[in-house]
């Protein structure tokens, strides 16, 4: 085999598909136009008239400001019913809000707080203290914070003086480095603790409000968001963390000065299992309250109360409640209650009336709008102009008032308050900024990369072999991509990535293109396994359109919320075809004799039907398991916001969620049973073949490190389901099991891989004894000595190879021609145990090793849906091989190793369908963030080893069936029969050996252009779901559902191929190490001069 070509022209497509993706993603994606301009006490806004703009002297409602953060503090668990006589967990448990507000009316509110997506805290902080709305692709940055640029609050505050203090989730330490007067971060991304932040801030909430060293204190509770991450809202941990805030208020006001304001606020919501991050009322609705110990709000509800207060609108208010400029790129409205209609307030410092916060307001937000439209052109020329006008006319009015020495009126104030609404809603209408030219670049160098692609895996006998294949290509697409980059830099001074690698891909593409249509034109694609189907009705078989079908379906936003059970169906459907076309060609059953024709006429039975019948029922037994599987594993998917009714699977819980103590034993023995039974069928396949006699590090693996990962991996289980009350006295003990466990399972796991890597051969070898005579038989007796080996007397008669490999065979026919044999040579004969699934066994024990480390970053009873991903694998594989086996028994093979297009597109179907049978969605918020946490309860210093466990976790069924796409090759010749046949002359020919893999030896051409199509073909299936997934986000880009629905599945499904495609190449890799193992271990047995 020629491995460097192959892994070569493999590398530059999924790069080529990278390139595409970053174009796209590039121009779809991108982050809004900030402004860094500065407020300042000293800015005169257009049209002047009426009081100071920014600062007034003397007008300052508020000297000092509490503002108590309790993050996701939805509105459902402040709001209090005094009607709910059973309430759940998360109700009634914060009484002091209602009280405040049923007592003191004219000094407290409570609102909903809504929050503008995506609903992550980072973004939330962004937007109560800056003002603006955040972009969609911010939500990636939500772990990794980068420090506000924007004009916001807290520089502000620190701009006139006052002392900001802040102490809580660490987040607000990376947006505002050096901001604060003093910060006591805690850390914030351990979703598991939810004490250690709240109990360090109330160590110093007290002391600190007691003191007069500070303007504004900020303190962030984590507690409540931490709790619904690990438990869900509905659980008594809720209960406890929502009561311990409600006495935290409480403390906090009986410390409360008369000048100083309260805000107790939530950044988010969460859904019912304790998420957020997505645009879902429950996550998007938190509750803000506001307490001043003088008199704030009018006595009775006026029509200037809102029904719900955007997260935006706290900037503007807190800036003129404090005295302090509204940051530039606010565009957030005044809550207008807390402003009195003439700025007097009885018993409090007189403060802006309504009418002056409103013109200020408006005058800030004209002023910032005609700044960015000067600076950027994604605001519509015609809303623009509108914006304009209307902000001209009541500019006029206003002026006009105070010339009478009018207060405004209510009309006009109502006319400002729509003013401001419309500005908000036209920015966040238009900050879904496109780049045109890239998401076109990006669709058209996907196209190409999928066409290349099946060019490539159609043509793969003529290019497997070529070892320059791509030198022109990537040599001209280095110089292409080259001399843009000096274009740019002549031309505009600056380099613009992706532009060179637009460039270098395209042109690298066409070359490429060139290339093929050369091998076409000489007919070096006539081989075998590179027939060029370019016709289309050649294109258009059921597996193909099964494809098609399920790209066009990434095109409607019904079909992706459904997507599971959509492809669920798919693989079901392709799956019955399978049987029903081998039905229809007449291989299904035994051809039946015409008994019109003479008994002589009747031509010499081309295999035995018994062999028939057992490959029709074995294919039938496995499209029944496939079924089987499909229907359990619809048991463990989860809900999206927009599917109504449904109810995610009780498996996604962790056990520590479960109270009901005999649902979580049982589930406990459940997903213990499931884990030893995937151990157990790995072991038993690997012995079934033969693979686990040698003394080698594979085998190593299998036998010990494999159990014992799995020891490890049951005692975690138990140890993170047990109650944090119930073992009080052993708390340091199971801490430290939590971390060393999972830390022992993937210690055992590395090293299994890495042994699996270094000597992946499994082949077990002994010499046997000479002859008695000459007349020796061609297949040897049993071995002699069983117990050493382990494997049944079945497995070492069907599967014991002594003679496997061609050149072994000739050279000992050879030597007994020449003198008596290899024994009279001294020489003796060779038995090989494992040779016939060398390759498919180092790649079945990766797929398990995997599976072991993917299924710990899972809730324990994901165990279950593993169990069904092996059986479901195994299904597939096995219903691949009988279809081939019936197809060779009855003449209609057409030789070669290349896997058909059924085979793959089932394989994909399947990586889909178990992505949503393992509890994902393609939503942020059914991102698995605890399985940053598996071993590491503590937390993490940095983002990359918490973000590769959370990847590894959301695509562990794209990974699984990635590195085992090489199987569908191996796995008809490892269930290849031997079978009687009759020679011509009517005598009995004997059987044909069972040679298994050592085919692939035989015809090392043919191996490398199967492998080649294999993972080409693969890599285009992949690849076409994601330029549908990219058509869909370009096409449907002002859709109504494009960030909530086209935008994340674009993420996912393009997250989803560059894992696949590193796995793939992971898994060719692995072959061919196993290939130039297999070479060495020839070359080994056979002495120079035999072969």
């Amino acid at each position: 085999m020629k491995r460097l070509p192959i892994l070569a022209l493999l590398l530059w497509l999924c790069a080529v598909f990278y390139v595409g993706i970053f174009l796209f993603v590039g121009g779809f994606l991108l982050v809004r136009l900030e402004v860094n301009r500065t407020s300042t006490c000293a800015d005169v806004l257009l049209p002047e008239g009426g009081p100071a703009d920014f600062c007034p002297e003397g007008r300052q409602r508020f000297r000092k400001a509490v503002i108590i953060i309790i993050d996701a503090l939805k509105f459902d668990f402040a709001r209090f019913d005094p009607s709910n006589t059973q309430p759940r967990p998360y109700e009634n448990k914060m009484p002091v809000f209602d009280e405040l507000i049923s007592s003191r009316p004219s000094q407290a509110r409570l609102y909903p707080f809504r929050a503008d997506p995506p609903t992550t805290t980072m973004q939330r902080i962004k937007g109560f203290t800056t003002g603006s709305l955040p972009t969609f692709i911010d939500v990636g940055n939500n772990f990794a914070s980068s420090a506000i640029l924007e004009d916001n609050l807290v520089q502000q505050l620190g701009e006139v003086g006052k002392r900001v203090v802040f102490m809580g989730d660490d987040t607000w330490e990376n947006l505002f480095p050096k901001k604060f007067h003093r910060s006591l971060p805690f850390p914030s991304f351990n979703v598991k603790d939810l004490h250690t932040v709240d109990d360090g801030i109330l160590k110093h909430l007290y002391p600190i409000m007691m003191g007069d060293d500070w303007d504004v204190l900020v303190a962030h509770f984590l507690g409540v968001d931490h709790c619904g991450h690990r438990f869900g809202p509905d659980h008594p941990a809720m209960a406890d963390k929502l009561t311990q805030m409600d006495g935290v208020i409480r403390s906090v006001l009986d410390r409360l000065q008369d000048d100083t304001l309260l805000v107790v606020m939530g950044d988010h919501g969460m859904t019912d299992t304790g998420d957020h991050g997505g645009e879902s009322q429950k996550e998007t609705d938190a509750a803000i309250f506001l307490y001043s110990p003088s008199p704030l709000f009018p006595a009775s509800s006026s029509p200037s109360e809102p029904e719900v207060v955007p997260q935006t609108d706290l900037v503007p208010t807190l800036a003129l409640l404090l005295g302090i400029p509204i940051p530039y790129s606010s565009v957030g409205q005044v809550l207008l209650p807390v402003f009195s209609p003439d700025g007097q307030t009885q018993g409090a410092p007189a403060g802006l009336s309504q009418g002056e916060a409103l013109w200020i307001n408006a005058k800030q937000v004209n002023r910032f709008l005609e700044t960015y439209s000067s600076m950027a052109r994604d605001i519509p020329p015609d809303s623009l102009s509108q914006l304009q006008f209307t902000f001209s006319q009541l500019s006029s009015q206003y002026l006009q008032a105070l010339q009478h020495g009018q207060h405004p009126s209510p009309q006009l104030l109502a006319s400002l308050q729509a003013y401001l609404t419309s500005v908000r809603d036209t920015c966040r209408a238009c900050w879904a900024r496109f780049h045109p030219a890239k998401m076109v670049a990006g669709v058209a160098v996907l196209g190409l990369a999928c066409l290349v692609t099946l060019l490539v895996s159609e043509l793969s006998s003529a290019l497997a072999g070529e070892g320059g294949f791509l030198r022109t290509p990537a040599l001209g697409g280095l110089a292409a991509g080259l001399c843009v980059a000096g274009g740019q830099l002549a031309t505009q001074g600056y380099l613009e990535v992706s532009w060179g690698l637009c460039a270098a891909a395209f042109t690298s593409e066409m070359l490429v293109l060139w290339r093929t249509r050369r091998v076409l034109t000489s007919g070096g694609g006539a081989g075998v396994c590179g027939r060029v189907w370019l016709a289309t009705p050649s294109l258009l078989t059921p597996p193909i359109l099964v494809l098609l079908l399920r790209c066009v379906s990434l095109l409607s936003d019904s079909y992706v919320i459904a997507e599971g059970r959509a492809v669920t169906f798919l693989l079901f459907s392709l799956g019955l075809y399978v049987p029903l076309r081998l039905n229809w060609d007449g291989l299904l059953l035994p051809p039946a004799p015409d008994p019109q024709k003479p008994p002589g006429l009747l031509p010499s039975p081309v295999t035995s039907p018994s062999a028939v019948r057992r490959e029709s029922g074995a294919l039938l037994g496995c499209v029944g398991l496939l079924v089987g599987t499909l229907y359990l594993s619809l048991s463990f998917h989860s809900c999206r916001e927009e599917q109504g009714s449904c109810q995610p699977s009780p498996f996604l819980s962790p056990l520590a969620r479960i109270q009901d103590s005999q649902v979580k034993n049982l589930q406990y023995g459940l997903s213990l049973t499931s884990l030893a039974a995937w151990t157990l069928l790995l072991r038993r396949w690997l012995r079934h073949y033969g693979n686990l006699n040698s003394s080698g590090g594979t085998v190593l693996a299998a036998r010990w490190l494999l159990p014992l990962t799995c020891v490890c991996a049951g005692l975690h289980w138990a140890v993170s389901s047990a109650p944090e009350d119930g073992f009080r006295n052993l708390a340091e003990l199971i801490s430290l099991a939590q971390e060393a466990l999972p830390r022992a399972a993937f210690a055992l796991l590395g090293l299994g891989l890495l042994l699996l890597w270094l000597d992946p051969l499994t082949v077990f070898t002994k010499t046997r004894g000479p002859a008695p005579g000459a007349s020796a038989p061609l297949l040897p007796p049993p071995p002699r000595y069983r117990a050493s080996t382990g494997i049944s007397p079945e497995a070492e008669l069907h599967h014991l190879i002594p003679q496997l490999y061609q050149r072994m065979r000739l050279s000992m026919e050879d030597g007994r021609a020449a003198g008596g044999g290899a024994e009279a040579e001294g020489r003796p004969a060779v038995e090989a145990y494992g040779l016939g699934s060398v390759y498919s066994a180092p790649l079945v024990l990766l797929c398990g090793l995997l599976g072991l480390g993917l299924l710990l970053l899972h809730p324990e009873g994901m165990s279950l849906a593993f169990l069904l991903l092996m059986l479901e694998m195994g299904a597939l594989l096995h219903m691949h091989a009988s279809a081939t086996t019936l197809s060779a028994l009855q003449g209609a093979h057409s030789g070669g190793f290349q896997v058909p297009w059924a085979p793959l597109v089932l394989w994909s179907l399947a990586a889909t369908q178990f992505f949503h049978a393992t509890g994902h969605l393609p939503t942020f918020t059914s991102i698995q963030w605890g399985a940053a946490f598996v071993g590491f309860p503590r937390g993490h210093v940095g983002t990359l080893l918490p973000a590769s466990l959370v990847t590894l976790n959301t695509f562990s069924s794209h990974i699984l069936f990635a590195v085992g796409c090489p199987l569908l090759l191996f796995w008809p010749l490892v269930c290849e029969v031997r079978v009687p046949r009759t020679g011509g002359g009517g005598e009995e020919g004997g059987e044909d050996a069972a040679v298994m893999e050592m085919r692939l030896r035989e015809n090392p051409q043919q191996f490398s252009c199967a492998l080649l199509q294999l993972s080409t073909r693969y890599l285009f299936i992949n690849g076409a779901q994601v330029l549908a997934s990219v058509c869909a986000a370009a096409i449907l880009r002002r859709h109504l559902m494009v960030w909530k629905v086209f935008a994340p599945k674009l993420m996912f499904e393009a997250s989803g191929f560059l894992v696949s495609s590193v796995f793939v190449l992971i898994g060719v890799a692995l072959v061919m190490r196993v290939d130039g193992a297999v070479g060495r271990w020839f070359k080994r047995l056979l002495p120079e001069s035999s072969r």
